[in-house]
């Protein structure tokens, strides 16, 4: 029943973001034009509101929740696990105040849009994974803009997406180069829930009633530590928080098929 009533659901979630995406692709890049960077980076948040809102096409769910609030006055590394592109959108949304700008892969940055173009302009670290030095040149540079602007870098350190929700382990390098280049900046760790649940019926149809959420962690203070031990700070936050939540939601299943 869930898979047909998907079925049904799809074709205006997918209409939806196809508008979106091309009606937004053509807001950024007259307003980058015209007024500039940080007009464009506004129109980048709508945009994120309107994807993320869609989701409500699909009878979803979603919330944010936040540790602690966090400071407006310092760069910030927020570092992810990874389930689904949505991923993206959410810290695009509910972070926005911070203008978070993402490690990508550089495929991304052609051919799909509003995306690409935002990764283009944004300022965002666009890698090659084939090429370690390239890579790590990108999130220096990306260090230096937030260290300099006062704003926030999102990297993945899982490296790809973790399809069924299974964590996988955080690699150190893309942090330290981040921290390298921006010394001043606070390591905050994101709790991604759900969100490949999206999509665990394959690529079609996206599932349907569907529970997701983000969960702003407690900060880490990089100071006195090097980049091994904050990574493994944020994995161990990170991976404590999914294996409760797991714990929580493999209960609550099993009480309502009691």
């Amino acid at each position: 029943m869930k898979k047909l009533l998907s079925w049904l659901l799809t074709p205006a979630f997918l209409l939806s973001w196809l508008v979106i995406l091309n009606v937004f692709h053509l807001l950024q890049v007259f307003t980058f034009r015209t007024w500039g960077a940080q007009a464009h980076q506004m129109v980048v948040a709508v945009l994120n509101g309107f994807l993320l809102h869609s989701l409500w096409l699909l009878g979803t769910r979603f919330s944010v929740n936040f540790s602690e609030p966090l400071p407006q006055n310092r760069p910030i590394i927020f570092v992810a696990n990874h389930q689904n592109k949505l991923d993206i959108v959410g810290i695009s949304w509910y972070l926005r105040q911070y203008s978070p700008k993402f490690v990508s892969k550089i495929e991304l940055a052609r051919g799909l849009p509003s995306v690409s173009y935002n990764l283009r302009h944004s300022g965002a670290a666009l890698i090659n994974r084939s090429d370690a030095k390239q890579a790590l040149t990108e999130i220096g540079r990306l260090g230096k803009l937030i260290e300099d602007t006062q704003t926030a870098a999102v990297i993945f350190p899982e490296g790809t997406r973790a399809q069924t929700g299974e964590m996988k382990p955080f690699n150190t390098a893309g942090i330290k180069q981040l921290l390298k280049k921006s010394p001043h900046a606070l390591v905050v760790p994101i709790y991604i829930h759900q969100t490949w649940t999206l999509n665990r019926f394959g690529k079609l149809p996206m599932s349907a009633g569907e529970t997701i959420s983000w969960t702003i962690l407690p900060a880490i203070e990089p100071e006195g530590k090097n980049a091994n031990e904050v990574t493994l700070l944020a994995e161990e936050s990170i991976r404590k928080t999914w294996q409760t939540q797991t714990m929580l939601d493999t209960a609550m299943t099993k009480n309502s098929l009691e």
